[in-house]
């Protein structure tokens, strides 16, 4: 099936203990899109600048992505650079320049209005609202958001909630979203403001599913999928869109929903993570095959004894 994801595409400079790079190809949608192309097809709505030119759509069509949806606008594509200390959790940003980003506003092109899932990347409530109501054929709805909206766009956040299935957000997020530092407590009342599940990413520990009682027609006891250890982390930028491509893209490669295949698409969010950690910006996901995906996948199985 296929899956729609609206969101950014852009340049980062990302410095870590391992090095620096300049202008790579990223953002949200470009992340999510890769890790869910070696699930199904994928569709890209996003905006970008002059500077984005056939090396970058290359990338994308490479691994089968429809980008009929790539606005071209006038000026630079939206960039972002950041500094990685010892500790790799979190970055220290050193500039963000939105450019055409700041006045995106999403259009669906036709020919994607019979898309199967969608994924609302981070970006504005409002536009993720209207995108959603756009796409009334969806079978459903997966949403990222950040603190930033949290704190600023409370209202029009509550609005967006109302609309989506599974929501996917750390567990900083999660807590002040909820106004709660108990993170089960945090995830029922997230839960209570409209999705039926929640996915809360620990970082390097890993990533919970909570669901709402009687979601996708079970009880409300959550899973926990680990990460995986991995001997060297060059940029930790993206493990969060990696994460939720294959997690969503695993979900629509499936006939149905049901408790088994949210467990495997847990681990599956986990392996494309942990690849592109391995890597600066997009180059891991770039490179990956489907078997060495598997192979990884079955590491997960063995250390946790899923079944």
């Amino acid at each position: 099936m296929s899956i729609l994801v609206v969101g950014s595409v852009a340049f980062d400079d990302v410095t870590s203990p391992s090095g620096s790079v300049k202008n790579v190809l990223a953002g949200a949608a470009t992340y999510f899109s890769l890790a869910a192309s070696y699930f199904t097809k994928v569709r890209v709505v996003a905006v970008v600048g002059d500077d984005f030119g056939p090396d970058q759509e290359k990338v994308f069509q490479q691994h089968g992505i429809d980008i009929r949806g790539l606005e071209r606008a006038n000026g630079k594509t939206f960039r972002w650079g950041g500094t990685y200390t010892e500790n790799l959790n979190e970055a220290k940003t050193d500039f963000t320049h939105l450019n055409v980003f700041e006045s995106f506003k999403p259009q669906i092109p036709k020919e994607y209005e019979d898309s199967d899932y969608l994924f609302l990347a981070n970006i504005q409530p409002t536009l993720q609202a209207d995108v959603r109501r756009k796409m009334t054929r969806v079978r459903l709805v997966g949403c990222d958001t950040m603190n930033y909206w949290i704190k600023g766009t409370p209202k029009e956040l509550a609005e967006t909630l109302k609309l989506v299935d599974i929501l996917l957000i750390n567990d900083t997020e999660a807590k002040m979203l909820a106004h709660e530092t108990n993170l089960p407590r945090a995830a029922q009342k997230v839960m209570a403001m409209g999705p039926q599940a929640l996915v809360i990413k620990h970082g390097e520990y890993g990533a919970t599913i909570f669901f709402r009682e009687g979601a996708f027609g079970f009880g409300r006891h959550p899973f926990r999928a680990p990460a995986l250890p991995i001997d060297e982390v060059k940029d930790p930028t993206g493990a969060g869109d990696s994460f939720a491509g294959g997690f969503m893209g695993y979900l629509a490669s499936q006939k149905e929903i049901n408790r088994e295949v949210l467990k495997r698409a847990m681990f599956y969010g986990s392996v494309m993570g942990s690849f592109v950690v391995e890597r600066f910006g997009t180059e891991r996901l770039q490179s990956l095959t489907r078997d060495e995906i598997d192979a990884r996948f079955q590491i997960f199985r063995e250390l946790t004894h899923l079944e």
